[in-house]
């Protein structure tokens, strides 16, 4: 889905325009109230896990897939990842082809099914937690603390796909965290889910000696939370003079990268964006834009480890 979220879904309160999208909300409920209902049955021969979120994007999801996949790589189960095939998404589909043994096709089904003839033990798939066809093992709902739930509502008067009820028959939450107090949301959650496991999570960038901290940058993404990218440069001391924001999913023209680059030269300055940016215009040849890599951590990985091992012998 291409698109720049409202800005009112994140504020802290409702205000008049998510008043007057409620109704519309309706939609949603109802939609959600009958997926109850979708019988789902687990497969024996393959553990799956979803990796999903309940706030539509910018949570961190292909990261966080990424990093429970290299746990259990470490751990010797025979691993790999999915994500359903969307034309407008290719980005994820490629940083998860590249960093991992991945799995992709217009159906879920058809996703696990090749899995399991490929005698894989466990499938990880980036997003899906709303696709009642599959009864996952195991459903992680991923949240940044910088957004949390936005407004608390739902589509489209919010951000969030389903209500925080939802959170009672979800297993554990991936909450991305920088540093901050986060307890309110904690409690929060367990409010809602009293059982669920939350592991906190930050990014890390592994190849920050590529860059001299001295220069100047104009920083560019398209990603469904464009404040986590700049966040991350700021903590590490990257002196940011301008910052291009595009939709989430974008798809470049070679002229707008022509254009961020003539704003560079102009400004003296080096040109930076995300991988998931930059995998859709190494296309195009450019030398001179760089990327960031970023890897999410565990807090407590041994927590994870733990939690990970235990529901898949179950």
């Amino acid at each position: 889905m291409k698109f720049k979220k409202p800005k009112f879904w994140d504020l802290k309160k409702q205000n008049l325009i998510s008043y007057l999208l409620l109704p519309l909300t309706l939609a949603v409920v109802i939609n959600n109230f009958f997926l109850k209902f979708k019988s789902k049955k687990k497969d024996k021969n393959i553990k799956t896990i979803c990796v999903g979120n309940i706030y539509l994007g910018g949570t961190g999801k292909t990261p966080t897939t990424i990093a429970v996949y290299d746990i259990l790589k470490k751990l010797e189960f025979k691993v790999s990842t999915a994500k359903k095939f969307y034309n407008n998404q290719l980005d994820e589909n490629l940083i998860l082809k590249k960093k991992t043994k991945f799995i992709s096709s217009s159906n879920r089904n058809k996703i696990l099914l090749k899995g399991i003839e490929q005698n894989q033990q466990v499938m990880i798939f980036d997003d899906g937690l709303q696709d009642r066809n599959i009864c996952y093992d195991i459903e992680f709902v991923c949240f940044d603390s910088d957004n949390f739930v936005g407004n608390g509502c739902l589509i489209p008067s919010g951000p969030l796909r389903e209500n925080l009820n939802s959170l009672k028959k979800y297993d554990a939450v991936f909450l991305k965290n920088e540093n901050k107090i986060i307890q309110e949301q904690i409690d929060l959650i367990k409010r809602h889910n009293q059982n669920i496991k939350i592991f906190e999570t930050f990014f890390k960038i592994t190849n920050l000696d590529k860059f001299n901290l001295n220069n100047k940058f104009i920083i560019f993404s398209g990603i469904g939370n464009p404040n986590n990218f700049k966040k991350i440069l700021v903590n590490n001391k990257f002196k940011i003079i301008k910052e291009i924001i595009f939709a989430d999913h974008y798809d470049y023209k070679k002229e707008e990268i022509e254009n961020i680059l003539t704003i560079a030269k102009e400004k003296d300055c080096k040109i930076i964006t995300t991988e998931k940016d930059f995998v859709k215009i190494d296309k195009f040849g450019f030398t001179d834009i760089n990327f960031i890599d970023v890897s999410l951590r565990v807090k407590d990985e041994r927590k994870l480890i733990e939690f990970l091992q235990k529901k898949i012998y179950e």
